[in-house]
């Protein structure tokens, strides 16, 4: 698209064209306003995002990654859903993986030329030899972004499933991918800025990949994230009071058997339900593909 004034990322918000000359307390609600269309235009996505987090679990479950791929405030959001995966399920930081125009540099310091190479998007999935077993997940806001159109061609060149997130509706058709979601937040309070309502709604769309494809693969239970690596006070207190909640055992005992369980709170209730050591414990949770669910096999009715 030659004309990016037709953009509805770049179009100027006729609600906002005097925000200037607005109090701080308008400014605030003007800017609120604008904010709140956000998860209603997200949720017109909402059979897209299913299909896309099918796409991803089964990359999981085949021992797949998730590759998140954009440049500047996209790049950025998809470095940090990817950063969080480990803490909160347990995975390995290979598993989910952010890929920003620019490198590492551009995640504290701007960094915008770098996303106008198409080669260094295809050169970075090269680098991290994405395969049929991964899933890569393109955000480009405005849906022209070169660095994001090339990874993503490369990928599905390499034969691995794609996915395209764009906030501009003329754009959604640029891009070949399996999954298109396109929510369609309108002009920004500052014209052009999709650090706001744009990066709002792709970070709730990331935030909704990466959970749903995580409980499918049984990296929750319930609503607990059973995976959890407790290595802080806040989230060791956490996985204690998890063990408690399936196990119905004291605070000390939840505590001695996640230390048995090397903090593995997971393992610590089947240790506890099954009535086994740290290593048949793990073995059976192997045997059922990592899913609590199973191994538990009914000892927590009430689940």
């Amino acid at each position: 698209m030659k004309d990016r004034s037709k953009l509805t990322t770049e179009k100027r918000n006729p609600r906002t064209r005097d925000i200037d000359r607005r109090s701080i307390l308008e400014i605030v609600d003007l800017i609120n306003a604008e904010d709140a269309q956000v998860a209603s235009a997200v949720r017109r996505e909402r059979k897209r995002v299913a299909r896309a987090v099918e796409l991803v679990a089964a990359s999981f479950r085949r021992g797949g990654r998730l590759f998140y791929v954009g440049a500047g405030t996209s790049g950025r959001l998809g470095v940090l859903d990817a950063s969080e995966c480990p803490p909160t399920f347990g995975v390995s930081p290979s598993m989910v993986q952010g890929l920003i125009a620019g490198g590492r540099r551009a995640l504290v310091r701007s960094s915008e030329g770098a996303e106008d190479h198409g080669e260094a998007g295809a050169a970075a999935v090269d680098k991290k030899r994405v395969g049929p077993w991964d899933t890569v997940v393109g955000i480009a806001a405005c849906g022209l972004t070169p660095y994001v159109r090339g990874a993503l061609a490369r990928a599905r060149r390499l034969g691995a499933s794609t996915v395209f997130i764009v906030c501009a509706p003329e754009a959604a058709r640029a891009v070949r991918a399996d999954v298109v979601i396109r929510p369609v937040v309108g002009p920004e309070v500052v014209t052009g800025s999709t650090r706001m309502k744009a990066g709002t709604a792709t970070k709730l769309i990331l935030n909704t990949l990466t959970t749903a494809a995580m409980i499918r693969i049984g990296k929750v239970f319930g609503n607990l994230m059973v995976d959890l690596r407790a290595r802080s006070v806040k989230l060791r207190d956490r996985a204690e009071r998890i063990v408690r909640t399936l196990t119905g055992v004291s605070r000390l005992r939840a505590r001695r058997l996640l230390k048995a369980a090397r903090g593995e709170a997971k393992t610590a209730v089947v240790m506890h339900a099954r009535g086994v050591g740290f290593r048949e414990a793990r073995d059976i949770l192997k045997r059922c593909g990592g899913v609590l669910r199973k191994a538990m096999k009914g000892s927590v009715p009430n689940w």
